[in-house]
């Protein structure tokens, strides 16, 4: 079953670190067998919704966005990033 790795930036507070950290994982995830669906800021939000940069992943499974998120290569990308955003990161599966 497909699963979906979705981050939301809550804050940026460096963006050179940020640019760092998108170069390295870019690369890691799409590696790691993830597929980019959906990046940049929300054209339309409804309800509570925040205009924040979100990202949207496909993978084939949660056990392989789990995988690509725990690969040394991500966690590179990880360390590049080091503080210059506040995320949230979720990997939820798909209905179907």
């Amino acid at each position: 079953m497909t699963a979906y790795w979705i981050s939301t930036y809550v804050e940026v507070t460096d963006e050179a670190k940020l640019a760092a950290y998108a170069a390295l994982a870019g690369p890691a995830l799409t590696g790691g067998g993830g597929r980019f669906v959906a990046r940049g800021l929300p054209e339309v939000v409804y309800e509570a919704g925040q205009r924040t940069r979100t990202v949207v992943i496909e993978f084939e499974s949660v056990a392989q966005a789990e995988a690509a998120h725990d690969s040394a290569a991500y966690q590179e990308a990880l360390a590049a990033l080091d503080g210059g955003a506040v995320r949230d990161l979720r990997i939820v599966p798909g209905s179907g």
